[in-house]
């Protein structure tokens, strides 16, 4: 029998199809979730309904700016109408202006800081307090982190910080949601060329440095994210909550 055999899943942060988060949806349908989509405007909307499109033309797709409060409660009212439970939510959303990962910290504006908190780790914490009255079966909610969130990576800056409060966070929800057998843990994955990782100073480099000096000599690859995404989704880990889980290749143990 398939890991999530009967398991719905709705997905936050899909842009194309290089997303981490397509890696891990993809991974959740094979092993037999069925699954909802997110997006946040009109400019990935086109791609998200087409690479949806692969698990059904009915699969559920709906808009979702994530500092919005409204606008998370229509999607999963929605959720909640067409399904009437959730299982599973994949929170792999983050963003912070271009300029803030650029230079130095040091530099960093009051409007990026709050931009890259609120859209990268208080949407966590807005999802899961959202997700929690459908997850009735108990449920997990799997987020995306970074290396950045523990050591210095330059160019990264506030996102890093954020990531750090990403994952923070994770350990106080899955404290307050334990009680509801809703587990909640964090994937710090390699670098991986995505839209998003794109933004970042020097992300060539970065690939690079850990294909030199992680372990496995190699980066990641988002099939391998999305493998542990469908572990993490699983029974298999019913007794991980709280755990930042690196998928890097073995990169995070190196000191030198």
């Amino acid at each position: 029998m398939p890991l999530l055999d009967g398991k719905i899943g709705l997905v936050f942060g899909v842009a194309n199809q290089r997303s981490i988060a397509w890696a891990i949806a993809q991974a959740w349908a094979r092993e037999g979730a069925k699954l909802a989509f997110t997006y946040q405007g009109d400019r990935v909307k086109e791609n998200v309904a087409e690479l949806a499109g692969a698990f059904g033309a009915d699969t559920l797709i709906l808009p979702c700016d994530v500092t919005k409060d409204e606008e998370i409660a229509s999607v999963f009212k929605l959720v909640g109408e067409k399904f009437g439970k959730l299982h599973l939510l994949l929170h792999s959303v983050a963003f912070a202006p271009k300029a803030a990962l650029e230079g130095e910290f040091v530099n960093t504006s009051r409007e990026a800081f709050r931009v890259a908190h609120d859209v990268s780790a208080y949407s966590l914490v807005a999802l899961a307090r959202a997700a929690a009255p459908l997850m009735t079966d108990g449920g997990s909610i799997i987020g995306m982190s970074y290396y950045g969130a523990e050591k210095v990576v330059p160019h990264y800056n506030v996102m890093g910080v954020a990531k750090a409060a990403l994952e923070a966070s994770t350990r106080y929800l899955a404290y307050d949601l334990g009680p509801k057998k809703i587990r909640v843990n964090c994937i710090s994955a390699g670098p991986v060329n995505t839209l998003a990782a794109r933004g970042i100073a020097g992300f060539g480099e970065i690939l690079k440095h850990y294909e030199v000096r992680a372990p496995l000599k190699r980066n990641v690859l988002p099939d391998e994210l999305g493998a542990t995404g469908a572990f993490l989704a699983s029974d298999g880990a019913a007794a991980i909550t709280g755990q930042v889980l690196y998928v890097d290749c073995g990169y995070q143990i190196m000191g030198m």
